[in-house]
């Protein structure tokens, strides 16, 4: 699989975990974790990260992911893609979504792009 995720600082870890138990063979990581930009960091530099390293960011982050966004492109830049969570959503449906892209979705296919999950 090529496609990789950096679940925002603000998700709860046990997206990861179930991520993981249904997916095992999935790379997912944290932002906080060793190797990927510390807690706290802001979201541009994050930007950068997910650019650099090839991994689509997932947050919840609505309201100003957009502005960050536009900037970072602005400046010839790019990323994999954004995936923003919808305020209402479950888990699974979270999960099933961020399953199916891995599995099914062209590497390319969402970048410089936010995207909503779950996708319907």
């Amino acid at each position: 699989m090529s496609i990789k995720y950096l679940l925002d600082e603000n998700l709860p870890p046990l997206y990861r975990v179930q991520l993981l138990s249904r997916q095992a063979d999935l790379t997912v990581w944290m932002v906080g974790d060793p190797g990927v930009p510390p807690k706290s960091t802001l979201d541009p530099e994050i930007l950068i990260w997910c650019e650099l390293n090839n991994f689509i960011l997932v947050t919840n982050n609505r309201s100003s992911m957009p502005i960050h966004l536009a900037a970072h492109l602005a400046q010839g830049r790019h990323i994999p893609g954004i995936f923003v969570l919808r305020p209402r959503r479950t888990i699974k449906q979270v999960l099933d979504d961020l399953i199916l892209i891995a599995l099914a979705a062209e590497e390319t296919e969402y970048q410089d792009r936010i995207v909503h999950i779950p996708l319907s």
